[in-house]
Formats: C-alpha cells, structure tokens, sequence
C-alpha cells in the first residue's frame, strides 16, 4: 500500500502536465499493443503458409502452389500468387520478380502502419516531461520571488523537487516506449526478410523449371 500511496503522491504532486504524458502513454501502448499482436499473428501465419507451399514449389507442382496461395490472405500467400499467376503466362524471370515486387510494395506499408506514432509517443512524453518542468519551475521562481527571505531556499528546494516529477515520469513513459518501438521495427524487418527469402527461393524454383522446359 505504501508504495502505491508514494506512486499516487508522486503524479499528484506533478502537476498538470502528468496527464497529458498519462494519456500520451495510454495511446502509444495500445498502438504498440496492437501492432505486436497483429506482427506476431503474420508472423505465425506466414510460416504456417510457407510450410505448406514449399514442398508444392520444391515439387514443382505449380498449379498445387497457386491452388494454396489463392486460398489464403497471410502475406507470403498474397507475395506467391502474384508471382506463380504470371509463371502459367510468362517464362522471363524479370517478369516475374517485377510483379512480386509490386505485391512487397503494398504489403510492406501494411506492416509499417503506425509503428511510427509509438516512437512519436515517446518523443512527445519526453518534451511534455521537459516543458512541464520548465513551466513548474518558472511558478517557482515567481512565488520565490514574493516569499519570506527565511523560507526561500526551502520553498525553492520543494518546487524544483516538484517539478522536476515530470520530467521524470516523462521518461519513464518514454523510455519503455522506445524500446517497445524497436521490438517492433525489428520483427517488420524480421517478416520482410523472410517474404524477400521467399520470393526468391520461388524464383529459383520457377526458373529452373522454365529452363528445363526449354531445353526439353
């Protein structure tokens, strides 16, 4: 109980400025929440797919291949299916990749999406933290100024005290987040080298087949 009375006393004390940071907080953990729920959901159903379509491919059962990937909306299945819709009409490899490539192009900013306000949240709770303690310490320097000599080194040791609370719990909500933040970043990049690992590994596999046809 204590130290609940003590986190109380300390946001209380803070000032007006504590809440905006709170709601800053609030805002940027539910995007992150979010975001690593959905990141970790795609992640799951990627390798699920992929542990399906990789034998049809290795097989070079393409139609099999096409028949699971257009089944399916994970992000490596939507990636694949453009690409095995083009082999059944072209042969040319460049033609191939290109239309992967403009599948990535719209499945990457999906990945993205709002990642980057949990780094925004951070920088804002950190300038709210710095302002409110400015503004804390600029109301206690004006009522300095009016005090009692004999009680002004202690009530300016009390006001900076106090206004130093925001500052500090600015960084304690922005410290998380940006760490959150690069949790975040790195599983994109994670899900991004794997769709790019397997685009080409269905390149490969598409183009020996095309060379083999041809040269039968």
């Amino acid at each position: 109980m204590d130290l609940i009375y003590s986190l109380v006393g300390f946001f209380v004390t803070g000032g007006p400025f504590m809440y905006p940071i709170l709601i800053v907080f609030a805002v940027g953990a539910a995007i992150a929440i979010e975001r690593y729920i959905t990141l970790s959901r795609v992640t799951n159903h990627n390798q699920s797919m992929w542990d399906k379509i990789q034998p049809a491919l290795n097989q070079g059962d393409f139609d099999k291949a096409r028949e699971l990937t257009s089944k399916d909306t994970s992000t490596v299945s939507r990636l694949l299916s453009m690409g095995l819709a083009r082999q059944g009409a072209v042969r040319r490899r460049e033609d191939i990749e290109i239309a992967m490539e403009e599948s990535m192009m719209e499945i990457i900013p999906q990945l993205e999406k709002r990642t980057a306000y949990v780094a925004l949240a951070s920088s804002i709770a950190t300038l709210l933290g710095l302002l409110g303690t400015i503004m804390g310490l600029i109301s206690a320097f004006t009522a300095v100024a009016n005090a009692n000599p004999a009680e002004k080194a202690d009530l300016l040791s009390a006001s900076i005290s106090v206004a130093m609370n925001t500052t500090a719990f600015g960084l304690m909500v922005a410290i998380p987040l940006l760490v959150t933040h690069a949790v975040l970043t790195a599983k994109t990049g994670a899900i991004v080298d794997s769709l790019e690992m397997a685009s080409v590994k269905a390149l490969n596999v598409i183009s020996a087949k095309a060379k083999r046809v041809a040269e039968a």
